[in-house]
């Protein structure tokens, strides 16, 4: 049986991106305002970051317990310190973005930022609460005071652990 060659099969068309002449097709440059307005987008991104950190941290402190461990502790620092670090790096954070034409644009960004990282700390704070290491009684405070007595203990076993 005598080989055969395949048939004459035609190159495949060019991408859509190239010109007919094999040259990249030049893009037309963004005005201002499509600039400004990835910009500003670009920061909106930024500034929502923290809200995807929220669920997650809350689930993260929910699960380690009210108990002092090392890993609960070092959890609630870091509640903590990065939204202090975040805080004080606002102007840096932004400043990539800001131009004459988008300033007065960016506030609400700035704002909305600040507002989740002040979301995180009062997550922090309610997680040392929730460990008892906040003090809330007068007892807390005063020397003379005495700790405050359970109404009632959720268990009978305890009732004779702790003297009245």
């Amino acid at each position: 049986m005598a080989p055969t060659h395949p048939p004459k099969i035609p190159p495949p068309p060019a991408p859509h991106w190239k010109s007919a002449k094999g040259g990249a097709v030049a893009a037309t440059p963004a005005s201002a305002s499509e600039t400004d307005d990835l910009f500003l987008k670009k920061a909106w991104e930024i500034a929502l970051a923290p809200a995807k950190a929220i669920p997650m941290n809350a689930i993260m402190m929910y699960m380690s317990g009210n108990s002092l461990q090392i890993f609960s502790i070092m959890m609630t620092v870091m509640l903590f310190m990065n939204p202090i670090k975040a805080l004080s790096a606002v102007g840096s954070t932004f400043s990539r973005y800001d131009n004459e034409r988008t300033h007065a644009r960016l506030w609400p960004v700035k704002l909305a930022f600040i507002a989740l990282q002040l979301a995180t700390i009062a997550l922090g704070i309610w997680k040392v609460n929730g460990m008892g290491l906040l003090p809330t009684t007068r007892s807390d405070w005063l020397a003379w005071e005495r700790e405050r007595q359970p109404l009632e203990y959720s268990a009978p076993i305890f009732q004779g652990a702790f003297p009245q």
